[in-house]
């Protein structure tokens, strides 16, 4: 029997998180803290067809071997059906972290197949480290900007988030050396550095070498354990990537990896490789909350990368995604020269920085109304920052539907510099909100 759905005596639906919700007061004080992602939020519209969605990082798989991963599916079935359809082990299958371990090599990562935990995506992997380390109040330091999926993880268990800047070369280490002792000075307990080194999402640059060891060397002495999510690092378009922050000192780096990105994100599967105490409360802490991650996804991941060319696959992602980024860097210059922009050396996205006096967020509903989408700066930041940046996403249109795209984002942010120039700033919102409204969840 299905309960219904509470009601307000007006007949209209209760408001999750008002009064209205008669559950309002039973909910964990975390769950207040609790929003929508504005990502989330425009999968709807991104998925019109008449929208250029330059909004969403869906990796484009069209490229897989759909016929082999059929017959191997297939095979697996009839092989070894009983033992992949049943629960599994609550750290992942032996055969799965022995590849993963051959995977981290190109990452310059030597580790062994029992410090690796495997996860349901990389997200889950984030959500366990964020768990088992993490007390309300806590600080987590954060490039700025960062990665959305982090922000909510880290909001969810009540971590105070402190940015810390990047430029053209990744996370600053003077900035950082100077953040970790501001808040050591005013006896706030920092628990981690995030960091998405490789092809930064959203920001879409690579911390360089030479400032690898020094951000190492910098959480070290502060005590600070450094959380290294790297779903992109395969993907670069000049080779394999960099070391990684792990390879310089492995007991102090939690390393986050997926096949979501160079295999297909159907499969849920990523991992977690961490020092053998850490693993030890992983585990514990997948098992509470899974009991074991897919078998099924696991043996057929294991089956692919035992029967197929992956790295030859990862080589073709590679050159179409390269493609994609030679289209929007043309295209950005063409139509939008009034923007600066990043260039990426792999990876899905650059980051936008719009002409002075433009709100990205304000902005979206007219670009909506004008069939392209983007996500708006603000998204990536816990301080409210970001209003006059935008991620603009590569990895899915075509080459011409990219151009299309840009071309029809440079309208909109013409419009946008004609009514600031008429009306001023706060002006020209208010008629963007006139002239355009915020489409519904039904008409998204």
């Amino acid at each position: 029997m299905t309960t219904p759905e509470p009601r307000t005596p007006g007949g209209d639906r209760a408001a999750a998180g008002t009064r209205l919700d008669p559950w309002f007061d039973s909910y964990a004080e975390r769950a207040h803290g609790m929003r929508s992602s504005e990502i989330r939020a425009l999968f709807a519209v991104a998925s019109r067809p008449e929208v250029v969605s330059l909004a969403g990082g869906m990796p484009n798989i069209s490229g897989l071997p759909i016929d082999f991963l059929a017959d191997m599916t297939a095979k697996l079935l009839r092989d070894r059906g009983p033992e992949a359809l049943q629960y599994g082990s609550g750290q992942g299958e032996v055969a799965m972290r022995e590849q993963i371990v051959e995977v981290m090599r190109y990452d310059h990562v030597h580790a062994h197949p029992d410090d690796v935990v495997v996860t349901t995506g990389s997200q889950q992997a984030l959500d366990l480290v964020t768990e088992i380390f993490i007390d309300p109040g806590d600080v987590i330091v954060a490039e700025a900007p960062s990665y959305v999926g982090a922000l909510g993880v880290f909001r969810a268990y009540q971590a105070d988030i402190v940015h810390v800047p990047m430029d053209e070369a990744g996370l600053v280490p003077d900035a950082l050396e100077a953040t970790l002792r501001r808040l050591a000075g005013e006896g706030r307990r920092v628990k981690m550095l995030y960091t998405v080194p490789n092809f930064h999402n959203p920001g879409g640059v690579t911390l360089a070498e030479a400032r690898r060891p020094q951000v190492v060397e910098i959480c070290r002495r502060h005590g600070v354990l450094i959380l290294e999510d790297n779903p992109y690092g395969l993907l670069g378009f000049d080779g394999d990537p960099l070391p990684s922050l792990k390879s310089y000192n492995p007991d102090g780096v939690v390393y986050l990896g997926s096949f979501s990105k160079t295999f297909a994100p159907g499969y849920r599967v990523g991992w977690a490789a961490a020092p053998h105490a850490v693993r030890e409360k992983l585990v514990l802490a997948s098992e509470a909350a899974i009991l074991s991650p897919s078998r099924f996804s696991q043996l057929s991941i294991t089956s692919y990368l035992e029967g197929y060319d992956w790295y030859g696959q990862v080589k073709q992602f590679r050159e179409e995604y390269r493609s994609r980024r030679d289209a929007m860097m043309s295209a950005l210059t063409e139509y939008l020269p009034e923007a600066r922009w990043t260039v990426p050396a792999g990876g899905f996205y650059t980051w936008v920085t719009l002409p002075p006096g433009l709100d990205a967020k304000a902005m979206l509903p007219r670009a909506v109304t004008n069939l392209v989408a983007y996500v708006s700066g603000t998204a990536f930041y816990a301080d409210g920052q970001g209003a006059d940046h935008m991620r603009l996403s590569f990895c899915y249109p075509t080459p011409e539907r990219i151009r299309e795209g840009v071309r029809r984002l440079a309208g909109v942010v013409r419009t946008e510099l004609e009514l600031t120039e008429m009306f001023g700033t706060a002006g020209s919102r208010a008629q963007g909100e006139h002239l355009v409204d915020t489409p519904s969840p039904d008409q998204a």
